[in-house]
């Protein structure tokens, strides 16, 4: 059994979390997978996004707000939207 650092990304809304969890390949069976304590993570980030409970997120995780953009036929910013 091995285990590798990896971060996954949890999108709710507005906001993206970028949660760290460790990987656990093994030899056999369904390789690689989570420890349930990770698992529970992710939830429990995905939870917090989504009652708008960033401390509780920020906590668990690196959380990020999205900007969405206009963009123009060539895929050229044209504006940001205002966030409100």
């Amino acid at each position: 059994m091995r285990k590798r650092q990896h971060k996954k990304l949890v999108h709710e809304g507005q906001y993206v979390a970028e949660v760290e969890i460790d990987l656990i390949d093994t030899d056999e069976g369904w390789s690689p997978y989570l420890s349930v304590d990770d698992a529970l993570k992710l939830d429990d980030v995905r939870d917090a996004l989504r009652r708008g409970d960033l401390h509780e997120a920020g906590r668990l995780a690196r959380v990020f707000t999205l900007t969405p953009l206009v963009l123009d036929t060539t895929g050229e910013p044209l504006t940001v939207l205002a966030q409100g």
